[in-house]
């Protein structure tokens, strides 16, 4: 039983880095080539990033939401990712205020 457990981990890696080697290959084709304009380019890198995080997320992370498990940790995933926004925001804001407030 646990020698299939195992092929299907290997499976599930396997196809993870497939994904992710394809994923990181259509950006560098089109920012390498210049063929598409720049917002098109921005926008096909912002999706296969996005993309490519949930393949981290669900192969190699196993951030799943049938159990229970998994469902604490996608819950403790968003809670951190709260917090990093807020962090990075409020200290965007901070030094946008003293670069307004301390300009001559």
């Amino acid at each position: 039983m646990s020698n299939q457990h195992a092929e299907s981990g290997t499976k599930g890696y396997i196809i993870g880095f497939i994904a992710s080697l394809i994923l990181t290959a259509i950006p560098f084709y089109y920012a390498g080539t210049q063929s598409l304009s720049a917002h098109t380019t921005y926008a096909i890198l912002f999706g296969c990033a996005i993309v490519q995080v949930i393949v981290h997320f669900v192969y190699f992370l196993h951030m799943e939401l049938k159990t229970d498990e998994g469902r604490w940790n996608f819950i403790s995933l968003i809670f951190a990712a709260i917090v990093v926004l807020i962090v990075i925001g409020g200290s965007l804001w901070i030094m946008w205020n003293l670069n307004i407030n301390m300009m001559m």
